[in-house]
C-alpha cells in the first residue's frame, strides 16, 4: 500500500495524479522493492504472478489457451531482462534465486507499461552479479524513454544514473547531473 497524499501533488507527463484512486495509480507507477519477496508471491507461478500484477487482484482466467496474446507479452516483458525467465512461467517464485526473483518483481512492475518506475533499494539484497544484471536493465530501460528512480544509500547504484539528488532529512542537499 502507500501512503495518502497530505499535501502537494503528483504530476506526470503535465497529468496530475495525486487524487487517482491506487489501483489506478499504480498502472502510471510500477514499483520495485528492495526484498524480492515484498514483489513477489512465492506460492505462485511465475505466470501467475504476472498475471496478478496485470489485472491489480481482478479475477483473469488463466486456462491453457485462453489468452495466449497476454501470455506471449508476459514472455516478451521477462525476455528483456536477459535472465531466461521466459522460459520458466511454470515455475514457483519462491524457487528462484533472488537475482531472478528482482527480476520477476521488474516484470510485474512494467506489465502494464507504465509511465514511470520507482524503485526502493531493489539491489539491497542482491548478490554483485545480479546487483550488476538488476541496474543494466534499469538502464536499458530509461534508454528506452522510460523514467526510473531508483532510492538508494549505495554510491556504486548512485553511479548508474543521469542525476543523483542526494537528500538529508526530507531535504534535497545536492543534485549531480551527468
Amino acid at each position: 500500500g502507500s501512503s495518502p497524499v497530505d499535501s502537494g501533488q503528483i504530476s506526470i507527463g503535465g497529468k496530475d495524479i495525486t487524487r487517482m484512486p491506487e489501483h489506478r495509480r499504480l498502472r502510471t507507477i510500477g514499483r520495485v522493492y528492495q526484498n524480492p519477496a515484498m514483489g513477489t508471491c512465492p506460492n505462485m507461478t511465475i505466470l501467475e504472478n504476472m498475471s496478478m500484477a496485470d489485472t491489480k487482484g481482478k479475477s483473469f482466467n488463466l486456462r491453457p489457451g485462453t489468452d495466449r496474446k497476454r501470455i506471449d507479452y508476459y514472455r516478451e516483458n521477462l525476455k528483456i531482462l536477459g535472465l531466461g525467465l521466459e522460459d520458466k512461467l511454470d515455475v514457483k517464485v519462491g524457487v528462484l534465486s533472488g537475482g531472478q526473483r528482482q527480476g520477476v518483481a521488474i516484470a510485474r512492475a512494467l506489465v502494464n507499461n507504465p509511465e514511470m518506475i520507482v524503485a526502493d533499494e531493489p539491489t539491497g539484497s542482491l548478490d554483485s552479479q545480479s546487483q550488476e544484471n538488476v541496474l543494466e536493465i534499469f538502464k536499458e530501460l530509461a534508454e528506452a524513454g522510460k523514467t526510473v528512480i531508483i532510492v538508494t544509500h549505495n554510491p556504486e547504484v548512485a553511479d548508474y544514473a543521469d542525476v543523483v539528488i542526494k537528500m538529508k532529512d526530507g531535504e534535497v542537499v545536492e543534485t549531480i547531473e551527468k
